[in-house]
């Protein structure tokens, strides 16, 4: 671990801890209160037993604020810490989970945004660019990874679709890193930025852009075009193709089950503050409840390829599990209402049989025809 990662986790523990003291303090004053009597509850309660939770939230603050001090003044013993697959995947998950909550309160182990090779962050300038990435080229692909990942996990079972498609079609790739539990709106406009100062300061000039997008990372980049054309950026005017790998366009059902436990416990009197615990998930899993209600870019060749537990298109295990987590209609853009139908047309769009979501990452299928289509 690196010596961010313990103050990190410190803090987070501290804060764990005095939520749960509301938590049960809450749960103390329904349980303690007549039904039907009293004043409005306010999740506090009074004399000697409010006095023991106030303690313990104060024990709490000054052991965390102590670990945390004593911590940066180890830091130097710490020394520098080479990325680890591990780390990233935990700290990823993490993030996912609770990212916008380690963002909003400055915690070290929230995700920054940024381009990556091999787990390293990119500088955006000219010169560091050509030394980082010395055969870079001018077809470029960006790779955004999904919910609760980093871009090194694009790496499975010895696969990686961008090291491939570089070695096969000439690609350049380049791999971003963000995260995931910030709103989708919010990355996207992050994404924007970043990219444009990425194609601004691009060592060669630019004649082919392509964005490879895993689940989340599909409606992120949606986002992101949005908001560039809005900023006026010059960037979206160069993506060439938009490749959907596995994208919520609708939703994942997982989201919208998890919000209808919400409600249930929240009308319930006695357990309403357990409801709490089932809103410790980040805006951008929230986001997933209902995807994106919005057209595809125009101006831009856009694929879609969705996952399938089935052995065919018309299995019903595949219709209604999908990949395991995002419908096949889900990842397709396909609505019974035409309004909101997505406009991808036949030949750019696929199903991957006995696929799951993961699995997106690695299949020979998949990245045959990600050949198919990116050639």
């Amino acid at each position: 671990m690196r010596h961010s990662d313990l103050q990190g986790v410190v803090r987070l523990s501290a804060d764990a801890t005095a939520g749960l003291v509301d938590l049960v303090e809450a749960m103390h004053e329904r349980i303690a209160r007549v039904p039907g009597l009293g004043g409005e509850l306010d999740g506090r309660t009074s004399g000697i037993s409010g006095l023991v939770y106030k303690t313990i939230r104060g024990v709490t603050r000054l052991t965390g604020g102590s670990v945390d001090a004593l911590l940066g003044v180890l830091a130097p013993a710490f020394g520098k810490i080479d990325p680890s697959a591990e780390r990233e995947a935990i700290v990823a998950a993490l993030n996912g989970v609770l990212g916008d909550y380690l963002a909003t309160s400055g915690n070290p182990l929230a995700v920054a945004m940024s381009f990556r090779r091999d787990g390293r962050p990119l500088q955006l300038d000219a010169s560091a660019l050509a030394r980082s990435i010395p055969a870079a080229g001018g077809r470029l692909l960006v790779l955004m990874h999904g919910l609760c990942m980093n871009d090194l996990q694009w790496l499975r079972e010895g696969h990686d679709h961008g090291a491939a498609l570089a070695r096969d079609l000439g690609y350049t790739p380049v791999y971003l890193h963000y995260n995931t539990g910030l709103p989708v709106a919010t990355n996207g406009k992050l994404f924007a930025e970043q990219m444009e100062r990425l194609a601004a300061e691009w060592p060669h000039p630019i004649e082919h852009l392509s964005l490879l997008c895993h689940s989340m990372g599909g409606l992120v980049a949606r986002s992101a075009i949005d908001a560039g054309r809005a900023m006026d950026h010059r960037w979206p005017s160069q993506v060439g193709d938009l490749v959907f790998i596995g994208t919520p366009h609708y939703g994942a059902p997982l989201e919208r089950a998890g919000h209808w436990i919400d409600v249930a416990l929240s009308a319930t009197p006695y357990a309403a503050p357990l409801a709490r615990l089932g809103k410790v998930r980040s805006a951008g899993i929230t986001d997933l409840r209902h995807g994106m209600d919005r057209p595809l870019p125009t101006n831009v060749r856009c694929y879609a390829i969705a996952g399938s537990l089935g052995d065919d298109d018309i299995a019903l295990k595949g219709r209604l599990l999908g990949d395991g987590l995002v419908p096949v209609d889900s990842a397709l853009g396909v609505s019974a209402d035409a309004a909101r139908r997505l406009a991808f047309t036949k030949n750019r769009r696929w199903i991957a049989n006995s696929v799951s979501h993961m699995q997106l990452l690695s299949n020979a299928k998949v990245y045959a025809k990600l050949c198919e289509w990116l050639r």
